[in-house]
C-alpha cells in the first residue's frame, strides 16, 4: 500500500523553492512500499525542502525495472522515466537497504541504467552531489553498505556528500507519519541534504 507521503511525489516536483530552486531525485527503497529504506528517503527529499529544494521519489514499484542489459535496451517506460528524472535533478539523493554488506540488486539495477547517460550533456551523475543513505539489520552492515554505495556514486562521477546516513532498523527510526524520531538522526538528514542543496545553487553559478 501506498503511503501518504509517498504520494505527494509521484505526479512531479514539488513546488517548494519556485521555478529556480535546485531539483533534488530521491532514488531508493525496497520492494515493499513504506519501507525504513523508503521512509528515510522521503526524510532526507524533506529535509531537502527544508533547505529550499524542489523533490521527487522514485521508489519501490518505479524501480522494479528489467535486470540492465546494455545489448538488449528496453522500451520499459518506468526506466525511461528514470533516466529523464536524473537529467533534470541539480542533486541526488540515493537510499538502499544494506543486504550481506552490499546494497541491494533493486537499488544497483536502477544506477546501473544510467550508463544510458553515458554519452548526454551530463553523463551519469555528473555535476551533482549525491546523498546516500543506508538502512540495514545492524551497525556493521549498514556501514559497509554505505561505503559500497558511495563508491558506486564515484563510478558514476557524482560527489558523495562528506556525510552519509547509515541507520540500524532494529532501533525506532520513525513514527507512523514518517517523521524522524531521533532528534540526533534527524539532524544528520538536515546536514546531508543541506550539502545537497548547497553544492547544486553553488555548481550552478559555475562558468
Amino acid at each position: 500500500m501506498m503511503t501518504a507521503h509517498h504520494a505527494t511525489y509521484m505526479h512531479g516536483w514539488s513546488a517548494a523553492g519556485g521555478e529556480t530552486a535546485p531539483r533534488v531525485l530521491g532514488i531508493g527503497g525496497t520492494t515493499r512500499p513504506g519501507s525504513s529504506t523508503e521512509l528515510a528517503l522521503l526524510a532526507g527529499l524533506a529535509a531537502a525542502r527544508q533547505a529550499g529544494a524542489s523533490t521527487y521519489a522514485l521508489a519501490a514499484a518505479d524501480l522494479e525495472l528489467p535486470l540492465y542489459a546494455p545489448h538488449q535496451p528496453t522500451d520499459d517506460p518506468r526506466a525511461a522515466h528514470l533516466l529523464e528524472a536524473v537529467a533534470q535533478a541539480d542533486g541526488i539523493m540515493i537510499a538502499s537497504p544494506g543486504y550481506h554488506g552490499e546494497i541491494s540488486g533493486l537499488v544497483k539495477n536502477a544506477l546501473d541504467y544510467l550508463e544510458e547517460l553515458s554519452d548526454g550533456p551530463r553523463p551519469y551523475l555528473e555535476g551533482r552531489a549525491v546523498g546516500c543513505i543506508i538502512s540495514a539489520t545492524g551497525w556493521q552492515g549498514a556501514v559497509t553498505a554505505l561505503q559500497s554505495l558511495r563508491t558506486v556514486v564515484h563510478a558514476l562521477r557524482g560527489w558523495p556528500t562528506p556525510l552519509g546516513i547509515a541507520l540500524n532498523s532494529t532501533e525506532p527510526l520513525f513514527y507512523a507519519d514518517g517523521g524522524v524520531q531521533d532528534s540526533a538522526v534527524a539532524a544528520r538528514f538536515d546536514l546531508v541534504a543541506e550539502q545537497v542543496v548547497s553544492f547544486a545553487r553553488n555548481w550552478s553559478t559555475q562558468p
